[in-house]
């Protein structure tokens, strides 16, 4: 009897532990998943003040502030007035160019004309080249970033739509798109002109 107390006791005491070790097990992962769930938010926090802080430093509203002597806006429209120059660029969709069917329209209704850029190339071969050829803009689909991006609408942002739906909106196999960011604006028309050249 007293050897069946005795074991009873100890299996008691061990269950208590287990219960309690499972307590304890069950605090620490709590724990864990708070701190992960802090830090997530707080790299959240911190790369939107760095973004802020890269755009005010460097102040992307001069980009698009300049008037060249051309008469349009200076620095993100001359982007796009390098890569519309360029003899294997078949066409260039940007509303600061004096070119652009709605050009009256957008410097009526804009301050500044963006840095949305997109160019067509005559092949989905000439966009791959240029897509692999550039070395200062990011091949990448963002929003809310400060760094030039450069897509590929067709086998990116609109590659669930079919084929010939993307070609009816404009969204053709040799569409490029660049993102003009607030690096040195020379240094981007520079590696545009090099990667055109490739073509």
């Amino acid at each position: 009897m007293r050897y069946e107390l005795l074991v009873g006791l100890r299996y008691t005491r061990a269950k208590r532990r287990n219960h309690f070790i499972s307590f304890i097990s069950l605090i620490s992962m709590a724990g864990i998943a708070l701190g992960v769930m802090a830090l997530i938010v707080v790299l959240s926090v911190m790369n939107g003040f760095q973004t802020e802080v890269r755009t005010r430093i460097l102040g992307v509203a001069s980009h698009v502030q300049v008037t060249g002597a051309s008469g349009e806006l200076d620095d993100w429209p001359s982007v796009a007035r390098r890569a519309a120059a360029h003899p294997k660029v078949v066409r260039v969709h940007y509303p600061g160019l004096l070119s652009h069917p709605q050009h009256a329209l957008a410097r009526q209704q804009m301050c500044g004309f963006g840095g949305l850029i997109s160019l067509e190339l005559g092949s989905l071969d000439k966009a791959r080249t240029l897509l692999e050829g550039v070395r200062l803009m990011s091949l990448a689909e963002s929003l809310g970033g400060v760094e030039t991006l450069i897509s590929h609408p067709a086998t990116m942002t609109h590659a669930s739509v079919p084929p010939d739906r993307r070609q009816a909106i404009g969204v053709t196999d040799d569409l490029v798109r660049i993102s003009v960011g607030i690096e040195d604006v020379e240094d981007l028309r520079d590696d545009l002109t090099q990667a055109l050249d490739l073509l």
